[in-house]
């Protein structure tokens, strides 16, 4: 997978050539970020837009990276809370004689508990005079700073991976395919269920799944129902159980007819992600739960 940047720099945004992807200094993951990649064209070619929301103790930090179908960075823009005025603004980047520039409005944002905010803000692409990928609420207010041509059927979210960290129970919201009715999606451990370690999964505070004997069913998988459609749930929780310190575990829920021939293993290589998402497969949903006790 690839890891967040840094929150903290000299400068609020940060913008890489072509080559920046060989230059990117990886990171352990932080818990409590959210990274939501979208598939859309670009050049006449697919390319994928990778948001990527992380949180830290002076406040939220984003990293917009586009990507063309050969996983080379066309470009990187980081806003980070450190410079205030920031919070609103946009950045021009020209790749191969074609503009792109990226706007966003996160003055009046509103967050929760998670990286991600809730409302009142904005992050919009446009290239050409085309808008490429338009997220948040403030819609409006982006076409109209943007004066881009709508066209909403450009950008699929393709995948979304995000990093919790809590004690036992581990809890978020998300969709399970694009446009799709979001859920409350939480995620019980127990280590002392019956004498042995278990976790509960549970879609609406409805009991989806349910795992015993964690010692031995630490890898597996199992299919639901959700909104009519087949999802396939995958988990890895070894590290729970048997790696050094207070490492994580790892839950895939995949809304695809088809899936990764080893998926478990897939989730352990720094570019699973988006090998998967290359192949077709359709809508992922990966969850990193961090042990923070």
């Amino acid at each position: 997978m690839r890891d967040f940047p840094s929150c903290f720099g000299e400068n609020g945004v940060q913008v890489a050539d072509a080559s920046c992807s060989s230059a990117v200094v990886t990171k352990k993951a932080c818990p409590n970020s959210i990274t939501c990649v979208y598939k859309c064209k670009l050049l006449r070619k697919s390319c994928l837009i990778t948001l990527s929301w992380s949180k830290n103790l002076i406040g939220q930090c984003l990293s917009v990276e586009i990507d063309d179908s050969s996983h080379h960075c066309i470009c990187k823009i980081d806003v980070k809370p450190s410079l205030f005025s920031k919070r609103k603004g946009s950045k021009f980047s020209q790749v191969d004689s074609t503009e792109i520039e990226v706007f966003w409005d996160l003055s009046s944002a509103k967050f929760g508990s998670r990286s991600e905010p809730l409302e009142g803000y904005y992050i919009a692409i446009v290239s050409s005079g085309e808008m490429l990928l338009l997220v948040g609420d403030l819609k409006k207010e982006a076409l109209k700073k943007t004066g881009a041509i709508a066209s909403p059927l450009n950008a699929v979210l393709i995948s979304k991976r995000e990093h919790i960290s809590a004690k036992r129970v581990y809890q978020t919201k998300t969709r399970f395919f694009e446009n799709g009715p979001t859920h409350d999606l939480k995620i019980e451990y127990d280590p002392h269920s019956s004498g042995d370690p278990g976790l509960v999964v549970r879609i609406d505070m409805k009991t989806v799944m349910q795992i015993k004997h964690l010692q031995w069913n630490f890898r597996g998988n199992y299919s639901i129902l959700i909104d009519g459609l087949a999802v396939e749930v995958y988990w890895d929780v070894h590290n729970w159980l048997f790696g050094p310190g207070l490492g994580n575990a790892v839950f895939m829920f995949q809304t695809s007819l088809s899936v990764c021939d080893s998926p478990v293993l897939s989730w352990r290589c720094s570019e699973s992600l988006r090998e998967a998402n290359a192949q077709g497969l359709g809508f992922s949903f990966f969850l990193y739960a961090w042990r923070n006790e």
